[in-house]
């Protein structure tokens, strides 16, 4: 590993004490449930130290130096972090990780619990980190609802850097659910009501309408029967993202997730529908004629935000390939267990001009 690595130890790591051969000190570093671990003999107490200052500041030669002023080995210590790494514990930051954090105690706490993830990620498949890419993404959330919510507060949560959630009208008694709209909000607007739930979630997060010209990274459509709205052919025709998260009747809906060019869309999924049941575009026509009312139990809402929530930070870190690229997956009560459709391109449809079939990422 080169020596300007930035290794950075998770907090949530234990560093457990076990008594070693001799009277010696052993100190176990992870190995609980089913993650793997490394058990080091003898440990020091000043080794707990060593380990816990591993913060991602300081570049592994740094770390190296300062361990051998303390009176450790540097081979030693070299090894050991090499060790760590092949453990998976381990992660290294890029110095603009850190730099592209929040200030303030709170914010560096929650920049310390979503890093790793974002770090594996990206070092998994292509190297470099999913967090700049967070922390800059863009992402408008169409619909203040009782999924739409809960989603904003999680990405924000999860460091995504800007969220625009637009709706209009107000809040009504059915809209609360939690980590979303509250039971007080009832007669508010809900895009100043959502705003106050993600607030909650992440104060610093970036709420502000989009200005004309300003492009997101990703739209979120929570809208039951969102290929009918003529907003999902714009999308298509800008050439922008958007992923379907959604409740129908008592199912969650999660995709699929369009990416202009290179996967089916929207429109797609409703002409396959009108080639199974010729009278399709009727009874879409009919469900789409009012504004739904808000459904869904508590569990489905919020297991549909956080599925879709791991769709669309897949998308912005670039680490892999969405599942819903092209694919519905359905979360059906009671059990919720996930349940895909394909979605492939419609041969009566003018996106399969330039669509190849794949895409993952920005």
């Amino acid at each position: 590993m080169s020596d300007s690595a930035h290794p950075y130890l998770p907090t949530s790591v234990p560093l457990l004490r076990l008594p070693g051969p001799g009277g010696t000190a052993e100190v176990q570093v992870g190995g609980t449930d089913t993650t793997d671990g490394l058990r080091v003999s003898p440990g020091p107490a000043e080794l707990t130290a060593l380990l816990r200052g591993l913060d991602g500041r300081r570049a592994q030669r740094t770390v190296v130096a300062e361990a051998a002023r303390a009176g450790h080995e540097p081979a030693a210590v070299a090894a050991l972090l090499d060790g760590l790494r092949a453990t998976g514990l381990l992660v290294d930051l890029e110095a603009a990780d850190l730099l592209s954090a929040e200030a303030g105690p709170a914010a560096v706490a929650r920049t310390r619990a979503e890093l790793p993830a974002t770090v594996r990620a990206r070092h998994d498949l292509v190297g470099g980190s999913g967090w700049r890419a967070r922390r800059t993404a863009v992402v408008v959330v169409e619909g203040a609802s009782r999924v739409g919510v809960p989603l904003a507060a999680v990405l924000a949560a999860s460091g995504v850097g800007r969220i625009s959630i637009r709706d209009r009208g107000p809040v009504t008694a059915g809209d609360a659910v939690v980590g979303g709209l509250a039971a007080g909000d009832e007669g508010r607007p809900r895009v100043l009501a959502a705003a106050d739930a993600v607030r909650r979630a992440s104060p610093l997060t970036d709420l502000r309408p989009l200005p004309a010209g300003v492009r997101s990274d990703l739209v979120v459509l929570t809208e039951p029967w969102a290929a009918s709205d003529p907003l999902a052919d714009d999308l298509r025709s800008r050439g922008l993202a958007h992923l379907v998260a959604t409740v129908r009747g008592e199912t969650g809906v999660v995709g699929p997730l369009v990416v202009p060019g290179s996967t089916s869309c929207l429109r797609c999924a409703e002409l396959h529908r009108r080639d199974a049941d010729p009278r399709w575009p009727l009874l879409a026509a009919q469900l789409t004629a009012g504004d739904p009312a808000p459904g869904g139990a508590t569990v489905t809402c919020l297991m549909t935000a956080v599925t879709a929530a791991v769709q669309v930070l897949a998308y912005l870190d670039g680490g892999a390939a969405p599942v819903t690229l092209g694919t519905t997956v359905e979360l059906r009560p009671p059990d919720l267990t996930p349940r895909t459709r394909r979605w492939p391109v419609h041969r009566d449809c003018p996106c399969g001009d330039g669509a190849s079939g794949a895409a993952g990422g920005r």
